[in-house]
């Protein structure tokens, strides 16, 4: 047993498993793909969750990785401890479906004794209690002494998380020794101190749990194994934890460098050393993967993980940002196994700064009102900060809960955080409310915007106006000019409408022709009633105060019109073809489509779609204006408008009413009458929730190219159908089905009459089994129904039969069995010798006794498989 490297050690891993063929996988992202149970990769199956149910196949059955993985519910404890962490890499090999406990076993233990070298003596295995195969493996076949296994239940030893796959487990302790145990005379695998470290996990995948505790054997058994690398490096490298292994220990020393502090010498001391070595790891692979801080899902994650780095950065006495010092150290310590690290190296370490520097903006304030609060609290005597104040703390100073509960812990204080709570769901409420799509930004940016007067919006008559520049944000900060680059800019009064509602905003230009400015508007939205135009400077520089010209894409707002319009004829069409049940739960409106999600409690049938999209086609062929008043909202509710789904709405509405079909409370932009839409064609009508249907749609110029889809198709099957007119390919296509289906007639045909003739020579092969008589044959590219209908022959014509097929094509492997009357009097059970003999190749099966299927899974042991029927039908006869 040799001291090994982190880095080596991990590689010792993967080869080894390469060796036993497996197909080594890089790390999978630590955003989860098509995964919304997760935030973060948290394991090392996690990624592969698909292999695993078989919803996606694997590039291979034999799979292994290194992991990274993120877990943050033990976040508070991270430092205060030796043993917690934030990131960490998971070993793992993973077989879907290929083999299974042997393997497993055998090859852990040849890893840890043969290439490792671990001294067979200090490693202690464990297995489930009920799993004797397991025992079995590890004491006859891999030699380990009966005295050095240890039998757990299943709170330990068995993996399972609901309704499931699930199965037990096998551990590998290694053993510390004698000075980190409890001294008990029976301390082993189990106890609760220190001796006994556990290094890996097998988790064998051979049950599914319906959700009550019962359990029946997976067809396709896996394999999962999860071994912390950092775990199994304090092992090979003799430490106690995982901040003493070496590529982690050399970050904590780049700590202890900056802030001029030495490790062990002071325990407080040693808590933010560990936190602020911990939290740089997290960060770097986080943002490398495309997480960046923000305050909601995974960017808060970061957020607070950066924002408690920086502030025990503060305890250790840096006053000054560090953290992209100590990334560089972090980065060189693992680019080589994740080279995405040092691809992206620049973003990384940019991204760390702009964060550490927003919070070492606020976090002296906030520390210094959380430093006296805590104070005058103690002195008289409280124990808790109220919720206001904790909000306060965050909403003004971005101080994450969990920092200042960290911090009040310290000083021996709880936190109120139910009323935290409260107010956060409030005010998340009314940023929903007031600014439409513009969450996530951040306290600086709002703070620029919240002093400007609302925009004079221009759209609803005009596609350009002349304006004022009256404020420029660049990178999030005010700025007074912007000369390249990307920029958000904010005039007096604007054409361009800001995205919501469900529309979305609109793209052009901002210029002035005498000094040359051109900005290109890639989107427009909406705060508190001020306008944000996001634009890319093309030429120029624009200024605080600069005299402008908006000028809005009038081609790609006719469209949004026309679909937004369309929007409400649909609702309105709808109601009276399904009913007034119908209410809008969403749209979406763009220059390519409209999409209307609505309640309803069916699938729309084809008839009821015709109608729909008629009703709305004729509203658009009468032309009815569509008129637009600005009233109160209890007069619009007296005249029948309907309010849309999210909207909030002042004194004043907008009711947009189209001829007498339909009425509703709308601020979006719409054509001037129906006529203008053109035409409407629904492409799609599906489920989006439970109660909730989709209807997708097109209008005007976006018909026009869907017809040129379909009339593009139609040529195609003209010309592959050999048809003279695409009229003629109706008749080509039902002649073709029925050529089709005489042909599979002739084919079940000729296969009966072959079967049937080879029936004598089957029954020939018959072999006498305690008064019955038992027929095995395998059956290649052969039709079930056909051997099924053989199968029935011999049951009802040969009642003490017994017949055991096979049928294997290059797809599947299926066994059938059938039982006359007189052979299942005899004791012949067709369910259970069909699923005795399917397990020979890995699969399963069952019914009644005279009648029974089972699937197989390995047909190379078909042969093995059916003549396993003898010995299994003679032991069930009398």
């Amino acid at each position: 047993m040799q001291w090994t490297s982190l880095n080596d050690l991990r590689e010792k891993y993967l080869s080894f498993f390469e060796s036993k063929g497996h197909l080594r996988l890089p790390s999978f992202p630590l955003v989860p793909n098509g995964d919304k149970s997760l935030l973060l990769i948290n394991s090392g199956m996690a990624p592969m969750k698909k292999f695993f149910t078989g919803e996606v196949e694997p590039p291979r059955h034999r799979v292994t990785t290194c992991q990274k993985c993120i877990r943050t519910p033990d976040l508070d404890r991270v430092g205060h401890t030796a043993r917690h962490g934030t990131f960490f890499e998971m070993l793992g090999n993973f077989s879907f479906g290929d083999y299974f406990k042997r393997e497993a076993i055998t090859w852990s233990w040849e890893f840890l004794t043969k290439v490792l070298e671990i001294p067979e003596d200090r490693l202690w295995p464990s297995v489930y209690e009920k799993d004797d195969e397991a025992y079995d493996i590890w004491t006859k076949e891999v030699g380990v002494p009966a005295d050095h296994m240890t039998r757990l239940g299943k709170e330990d030893n068995f993996w399972e998380h609901g309704s499931g796959p699930c199965g037990p487990c096998s551990e590998i302790y290694f053993d510390r020794g004698p000075k980190y145990g409890c001294g008990k005379p029976d301390c082993r695998p189990g106890c609760d101190c220190d001796r006994y470290m556990e290094i890996w996990n097998n988790v064998f995948s051979q049950f599914n749990n319906d959700g009550n505790g019962n359990y029946t054997e997976l067809t396709h058994k896996n394999i999962d194994t999860g071994m912390g690398l950092e775990r199994l490096a304090c092992v090979m490298q003799g430490v106690d934890n995982m901040f003493e292994v070496d590529t982690i220990r050399n970050v904590l020393n780049k700590v202890c460098e900056i802030a001029g502090k030495t490790y062990g010498e002071d325990p407080q001391k040693d808590i933010s050393i560990r936190v602020v070595t911990d939290h740089i790891r997290s960060a770097m692979f986080m943002i490398a993967d495309g997480v960046t801080p923000s305050n909601e899902g995974r960017g808060y994650v970061l957020r607070r993980i950066l924002r408690r780095a920086c502030r025990h950065g503060k305890l250790l006495g840096i006053n000054e940002p560090f953290l992209v010092r100590l990334c560089e150290v972090a980065i060189g310590e693992s680019v080589g196994a994740y080279p995405e690290l040092g691809e992206k190296r620049d973003y990384i370490e940019k991204v760390i700064s702009i964060e550490e520097s927003r919070f070492d903006a606020t976090i002296d304030a906030g520390l210094s009102i959380l430093g006296n609060l805590t104070r005058g609290l103690l002195n008289d005597g409280a124990q808790v900060i109220s919720g206001a104040e904790a909000f306060k703390l965050y909403d003004t100073f971005g101080f994450p809960l969990d920092l200042t509960r960290e911090i009040a812990a310290e000083q021996g204080l709880g936190i109120d955080e139910e009323t935290f709570t409260k107010l956060m769901q409030e005010q998340r409420k009314r940023a929903r409310e007031a600014r439409g799509n513009i969450s996530g930004w951040t306290d600086t940016m709002k703070s620029a915007l919240s002093g400007l007067p609302k925009t004079e919006f221009t759209g609803y008559t005009d596609y350009r106006s002349t304006a004022k520049v009256i404020a420029i944000l660049v990178d999030g900060e005010s700025a007074e000019l912007c000369s390249e680059g990307d920029c958000t800019v904010v005039l007096d009064r604007t054409p361009f409408y800001g995205e919501g509602g469900g529309q979305v905003g609109d793209t052009g230009t901002i210029y002035n022709t005498g000094s040359g400015l051109t900005l290109t508007v890639t989107d427009t939205r909406k705060t508190d009633g001020v306008y944000l135009h996001i634009c890319t400077v093309a030429n120029g520089v624009v200024h605080v105060g600069d005299e402008v010209t908006a000028d809005i894409a009038d081609l790609r707002r006719d469209a949004i019109r026309r679909n937004h319009s369309a929007c409400h004829l649909l609702q309105a069409a709808l109601r009276t073809v399904l009913g007034t049940h119908v209410e809008q739960a969403g749209s979406y409106v763009d220059e390519e489509r409209c999409r209307f999600d609505f309640s309803h409690f069916a699938p729309m049938t084809p008839e009821e779609i015709r109608k729909v999209e008629g009703l709305v086609n004729v509203n658009i062929l009468l032309a009815s204006p569509i008129v637009t008043t600005v009233t109160d909202p209890e007069s619009a509710r007296k005249a029948g408008a309907m309010a849309l789904f999210g909207e909030k709405y002042g004194d004043k509405v907008r009711m947009v009413k189209m001829g007498s079909f339909s009425t509703e409370l709308c601020g979006g932009t719409h054509c001037s009458n129906t006529g203008e839409i053109g035409l409407f064609k629904i492409v799609s009508e599906g489920s989006v929730a439970a109660g909730v249907r989709r209807i997708e749609g097109v209008t005007g110029l976006g018909v026009l190219r869907l017809l040129d889809g379909k009339d593009a198709m139609l040529t195609g099957l003209q010309k592959d159908l050999k048809v003279a007119n695409v009229s003629d390919i109706p008749h080509r296509v039902a002649q073709m089905q029925e050529e089709i289906a005489q042909l599979k007639r002739e084919v079940e045909s000729l296969n009966s009459k072959i079967a049937a003739s080879g029936l004598d020579a089957i029954l020939n092969t018959a072999v006498s089994v305690k008064g019955c008589r038992l027929v095995t044959h395998l059956f290649e590219n052969t039709g079930a129904d056909v051997v099924r209908a053989m199968a029935d022959r011999i049951k009802s014509e040969h009642p003490d039969m017994v017949a055991v097929f096979a049928i294997r094509d290059a797809e599947k492997l299926n066994f059938l069995c059938v039982a006359g009357a007189e052979a299942v009097s005899g004791g012949a059970h067709a369910g259970k010798l069909v699923g005795s003999v399917a397990a020979v190749t890995g699969g399963r099966g069952g019914g009644r006794p005279d009648n029974a299927m089972a699937g197989g899974r390995d047909a190379s042991l078909v042969g093995d498989a059916l003549n396993s029927a003898q010995a299994a039908l003679e032991a069930m006869l009398n």
